[in-house]
């Protein structure tokens, strides 16, 4: 990381700050791992002597992503994933901080392994990382997880990652320890029941490809029963990767009770609808699965007005052998560290979202959220930075990605904005170089 002391200055910059709305052309100063200074008028007569100089060329320089959804992989599944492989593609993709599920083996759900985590992204000494400790021991939704201990070891929010806590006695004692030590549940709001045997989105195209669906109620139902919890115990709790209309609907029902409910969703599920299934393309099979056009616009729609409060990557790295299988029997799941900022940039290129907009729901809520003092561009916060080229197209192309794994449903997929630098506590950890020229 950055040495102490050392003072880097960003100059020719279009500055984009979400929490304060700037957005104009200037310069922002580093000084070791901190922001000190910032604005239009910076170095208007030249930069100082023993200041390291970047020209951003007019490129958008904001507060680094904070993903909060990722799988890592390690430890258990490495072939798939490793944290210092996940942070390479963390660092290309503009991310600068993320929450990696528990759902490893052995899950997160003992200090030990907290520890781990922590230790390995240390070494890797890139893009920060934190960890959910799992709610559940072993993820499995049984016994509720020690979840102040597990706090006081660095678990920032608690969740079962890919597993619904379906129980709703487990729930309830979830929510009402997690009150008590001022702690966050993430869930992954669908039914099993309504679950467990479909592999996509139920309806027309599921029953022409003659495969299994879900309901969207499915998520719907698991939601409003927890909405029920949190009225009753009052803790904080976040919907994860919400995919259809009705969910929308009961986040957006919550939020007007005064419930202390957030929310977020992945690129997928406003991009893409169950159509992407094609002839039982193995790599758009994700959990949730892919909605409806309907569901899809409903997402989009809960983005725009702050129903949905942030997007997350859902990186959910597989091998070929999990994916290159019958649509039934592949493993669900994509990958989405890489090509996150690109993605979210067509509600902007669409002119359905303003670039501060899609900013706050990359950076600035996340860090909300989760409590991190980050996601703003202000004197004293961390030199955690993107520098992008929102109009730069390229074409995404997984074999290039730094990610073990290349399951992506937008293989191919023509999109704008490149990230060109990343900066993590004022150390350049990703420079585009050649890459940028890259589509």
């Amino acid at each position: 990381m950055a040495s102490e002391g050392r003072r880097t200055a960003y100059v020719n910059a279009r500055l984009l700050d979400p929490a304060s709305g700037l957005d104009r052309a200037g310069a922002l100063l580093v000084e070791g791992k901190r922001i000190v200074d910032l604005g239009p008028g910076l170095f208007a007569d030249g930069v100082p002597g023993g200041v390291a100089l970047v020209d951003c060329g007019g490129a958008c320089l904001a507060p680094g992503l904070i993903d909060l959804r990722v799988q890592l992989r390690e430890p258990g599944e490495e072939h798939k994933e490793t944290i210092e492989s996940g942070c390479a593609a963390a660092a290309a993709g503009g991310v600068t901080s993320m929450v990696c599920l528990p759902n490893t083996s052995p899950p997160i759900d003992d200090v030990s392994v907290v520890e781990f985590i922590a230790r390995r992204a240390r070494e890797v000494g890139t893009v920060k990382v934190f960890a959910y400790g799992a709610a559940t021991q072993g993820c499995r939704g049984e016994q509720i997880a020690e979840m102040g201990i597990l706090a006081e070891a660095g678990a920032v929010a608690f969740t079962d990652g890919v597993r619904a806590i379906a129980n709703a006695q487990v729930m309830r004692r979830a929510l009402a320890y997690a009150k008590t030590f001022g702690l966050l549940i993430v869930q992954h709001a669908e039914e099993p029941a309504l679950a467990t045997s479909g592999v996509m989105n139920e309806g027309e195209i599921a029953t022409r490809l003659g495969l299994a669906g879900i309901t969207p109620a499915a998520e719907a139902i698991l939601l409003e029963r927890d909405m029920r919890l949190v009225a009753l115990t009052g803790a904080r709790y976040h919907a994860a990767h919400v995919a259809t209309a009705e969910g929308v609907a009961v986040i957006r029902a919550a939020k007007a009770r005064g419930l202390p409910v957030t929310a977020d969703t992945a690129p997928p599920y406003f991009l893409l609808n169950d159509t992407a299934v094609g002839d039982y393309r193995s790599f758009a099979r994700l959990s949730p699965p892919l909605r409806s056009e309907d569901d899809r616009k409903a997402v989009e729609a809960g983005l725009l007005d702050r129903t949905i409060d942030c997007i997350a990557s859902d990186h959910a790295p597989q091998d070929q052998d999990a994916k290159r299988l019958p649509f039934a029997q592949a493993e669900p799941g994509a990958v989405g560290l890489e090509t996150l900022l690109a993605l979210a940039l067509s509600l902007v290129h669409n002119r359905r979202a303003g670039l501060l907009d899609v900013l706050r729901l990359l950076s600035l809520r996340p860090a909300e959220i989760m409590g991190f003092p980050a996601g703003r561009l202000a004197p004293g916060a961390p030199a955690d930075l993107v520098l992008f080229d929102p109009a730069r197209p390229w074409r995404i192309e997984p074999e290039r990605f730094r990610s073990k794994s290349k399951n992506s449903p937008f293989d191919r997929h023509p999109t704008q904005g490149r990230v060109l630098r990343t900066v993590v506590d004022g150390a350049t950890v990703y420079s585009a170089g050649a890459d940028a020229t890259r589509g």
